[in-house]
């Protein structure tokens, strides 16, 4: 029997820097009071609508809750076009702080309460209390902020997505069941609708986010025009994204011939902390352990070296799926790997590379024992991490290739019309991975729990990480419309929360 030092990765959390990130700065460089500079440019901001997904509503910590919501960056951009002729901004805001669901006054284990930070085991988990948010009692709106949780790019035209009577076969999606103007309007009805003078659209997100946050157990739906059949982690085939979006952008366009408006792209997952917090080396061991390990590991790797004399596999994919622990840090971690070649009576196992993407959730599994008490079916030594653990080449390789088909898209509808300004989130998420952003009073960057960037569900930003995005959409607009809308202080909102 394997004896194995199991090690279970812990979030490092430095508290007292936690607590620096959430104060406040108040030297921002903005004439408060003095609004003789400001100017709406060549835009209108009477009726502002927003349009999108979770990140539009201000999802965070893995839940939608009502200071977030107050400080999503439509929001924000809402306080700042109040500033040159906004007109108001309504939202279909949440019951309470804490972010869990009512389905029938029953909560939803699958729409659990946000998230917090436990300071003495530096771990996130729920926060206590009993959620408030009714599911089926709607709301009443128009409401100016149409992002939906969860909506992929096909589910803003959908006219049964609002429909109560969907919920359980899972064709509505409950945040817009609530806010629906009635069960069989869509979500770009009721923005379109609303005759907007200026919208943000922000949308695909999801379209490959699914697949990615499960570590690619959907499916490649590319070549596939009928969304109808996609499974909930597919990926979205760039086609049906190219239809769906063009009409988007003509629903406002055609009640509307003068709006204006900013379309948004997708960001590369690699670039959020959901996916870059996890090393693929994080394990480290006595020479006892790695001894112990290695010889469990005998049989396997003779396998390998009997396909390779049998020339079912090639010698660098033998190199690649040979098992060796050493004593000390950075031990790679074992996984499943469904793009190796199948030989009959071989694992699929290798250890994982940089190359590889380990997902936030793993870092709960690796070190523990899936069968207590023993300890040879440690995760990621004894065991190896499963197919949703990781994200591997071919995976990543197919939801960049979907991601480029949509940005390229974006960009070109955005490009044809003078109306129409487009804002390179890529780019932006990669700078705040890559070096961080200054945003004049504070930095900002992308380590998870840390950097203030981004929630504990390590995919959606902070209060302040979406002030950050709501100035890189002004200073678009200042730039693309002769305007001059004040930017926000990030440095004034929150970012995550210590229990």
């Amino acid at each position: 029997m394997i004896t194995i030092n199991t090690y279970m990765i812990k979030l490092a959390v430095a508290i007292t820097t936690l607590l620096t990130l959430s104060a406040c700065d108040t030297d921002f460089d903005n004439p408060v009071g003095d609004t003789s500079s400001y100017s709406a440019g060549t835009a209108d901001f009477s009726k502002f609508v927003s349009l999108g997904d979770s990140l539009t509503a201000g999802y965070a910590d893995s839940a939608l809750y009502l200071s977030g919501q107050q400080n999503s960056y439509p929001a924000v951009l809402a306080r700042q076009f109040a500033t040159v002729g906004g007109g108001s901004f309504v939202q279909p805001l949440m019951s309470d702080n804490l972010g869990g669901l009512l389905f029938g006054g029953n909560p939803n284990p699958a729409f659990a309460n946000r998230l917090i930070l436990d300071a003495a085991t530096s771990t996130p988990e729920p926060i206590a209390g009993a959620p408030t948010t009714e599911v089926t009692s709607v709301i009443t709106g128009p409401f100016n902020n149409m992002g939906v949780p969860g909506a992929k790019s096909f589910h803003l035209g959908s006219t049964s997505y609002g429909n109560p009577a969907g919920l359980s076969g899972g064709t509505a999606n409950p945040y817009y069941v609530r806010m629906a103007s009635t069960s069989s309007s869509s979500m770009i009805l009721d923005a379109a609708s609303q005759l907007a003078s200026f919208f943000v659209l922000w949308i695909g997100n999801n379209d490959v986010l699914s697949y990615a946050t499960t570590g690619g157990i959907g499916t490649n739906q590319t070549g596939n025009t009928d969304p109808t059949t996609y499974g909930s982690n597919d990926i979205t085939d760039p086609n049906v994204f190219a239809s769906v979006f063009n009409s988007y952008v003509t629903a406002f366009t055609t009640v509307n011939a003068n709006v204006k408006g900013v379309l948004v792209n997708i960001p590369d997952v690699s670039s959020i902390p959901f996916f870059t917090t996890v090393p693929y080396n994080p394990v480290p061991l006595d020479q006892a352990t790695a001894d112990a390990l290695n010889a469990a590991y005998l049989t396997y790797n003779g396998g390998i070296q009997g396909a390779l004399a049998g020339t079912l596999i090639s010698a660098d994919e033998a190199a690649n799926r040979t098992i060796t622990f050493a004593a000390g840090v950075g031990n790679s971690v074992v996984i499943e790997d469904e793009s190796l070649t199948t030989v009959t009576g071989l694992p699929k196992y290798r250890q994982a590379t940089a190359s590889d993407l380990i997902v936030l959730t793993a870092s709960s599994k690796i070190g523990t024992e899936d069968v207590t008490g023993d300890p040879s079916t440690t995760w990621g030594l004894g065991k190896p991490l499963t197919d949703g653990d990781v994200l591997i080449p071919a995976e990543i390789a197919e939801i960049n290739t979907a991601r480029t088909a949509y940005n390229t898209t974006i960009k070109t509808i955005a490009d044809a019309s003078p109306n129409l300004l487009f804002l390179d989130a890529a780019s932006l998420l990669a700078g705040l991975k890559a070096n961080g952003i200054d945003y004049g009073t504070g930095v900002i960057t992308s380590t998870y729990a840390t950097g203030g960037g981004f929630s504990l569900d390590g995919v959606h930003p902070t209060a302040r990480g979406y002030a950050v995005v709501a100035n890189a959409i002004i200073d678009t607009i200042n730039s693309g419309f002769g305007a001059s809308v004040p930017k926000t202080d990030p440095g004034s909102q929150t970012t995550i929360f210590l229990k």
